[in-house]
């Protein structure tokens, strides 16, 4: 059988699988890195998606507080008001109840002194002689030895001229009293003449009946759900007594009901100047001045029609 050798070149073969060696290594390499940035990317993104979801879950959770917060604002506001306007009724009605009460406690006490004044004088009547003798003899006769000097009958020379100077002294001093008296009940007299003379009018002078005119602010306001109005007459106290003050409010309440309403189209300035002087005196914060200034331009006035 026949031998054949052959002798291959496997040179450029190994160089071929040298480079693709190669190759693989800087595939590998460059796997590794990718791998690598891929993992810093995964991890950057994470951390910028729990990042984001902190931020927004912080955002909400504040949001949703401050909406509580401003709510139950709101509703502490409303019952502090309400609480204002149940404390001016309560003080209207008590203010009420004491004119009441004086007035029903002076017409029985001037009903009872006025029984009490027959009664004593029908018992008086009943018996005069008893009663003079116990209310006017008994008090003379106790009196007596207060307002008079006792003198014995008989005394001797010595007793006698000190019992005079005794009764002397007695007159001399009921004199004196009595020129007292009289020097007080003069000196108030001629007072009372001069602060006449200041006071009453001079005979030239002529007395004419006038007209005064007394301004009259009428509140109504809505205090409930249940459209339950109250009513309030203010007047200027600087020169009006508590007798006219009630006088006038007695007859301008029966009138209330009679006012005829009407709306008006803009607010008046002087009212307007003096809301925002208020208003910018304030220590309230600037929300509850913009919600206040909000009200009062976007409220509806109504002021009373003149015949």
């Amino acid at each position: 059988m026949a031998t054949f050798n052959y002798t291959v070149d496997t040179h450029p073969m190994a160089q071929e699988i040298g480079s693709v060696s190669n190759h693989l290594k800087v595939t590998t390499t460059a796997v590794v890195a990718m791998q690598t940035a891929v993992v810093l990317a995964e991890a950057k993104a994470a951390d910028h998606v729990c990042e984001n979801v902190n931020r927004g879950f912080y955002s909400l959770i504040r949001s949703q507080i401050s909406q509580k917060a401003a709510i139950s604002q709101a509703k502490v506001d409303s019952h502090l008001m309400q609480l204002n306007q149940q404390k001016k009724q309560l003080l209207a009605i008590k203010g009420r109840m004491e004119r009441d009460y004086n007035m029903i406690s002076n017409r029985y006490l001037k009903l009872f002194n006025g029984l009490n004044s027959n009664l004593k004088h029908r018992v008086f009547e009943l018996d005069k002689p008893t009663i003079n003798f116990a209310v006017r003899d008994v008090e003379k006769v106790s009196n007596r030895t207060k307002h008079l000097t006792a003198t014995v009958p008989v005394s001797q020379l010595e007793s006698l001229a000190v019992s005079q100077k005794i009764i002397a002294s007695n007159l001399k001093y009921r004199g004196m009293n009595v020129i007292s008296s009289m020097t007080k009940f003069l000196g108030d007299m001629y007072a009372q003449k001069e602060l006449t003379s200041h006071i009453l009018l001079q005979s030239s002078s002529k007395t004419e009946s006038a007209i005064l005119s007394v301004p009259v602010a009428i509140s109504e306001s809505n205090y409930d759900s249940h459209d339950n109005k109250n009513v309030e007459i203010i007047l200027n106290d600087a020169e009006l007594t508590k007798h006219a003050q009630s006088a006038i409010k007695n007859a301008v309440m029966p009138n209330v009901a009679h006012l005829q309403w009407k709306r008006e189209p803009e607010i008046n300035k002087e009212v307007q100047s003096e809301f925002s002087k208020l208003l910018t005196s304030s220590a309230s914060s600037e929300r509850v001045k913009d919600m206040a200034n909000k009200l009062f331009i976007a409220n509806n006035y109504q002021t009373i029609q003149t015949q």
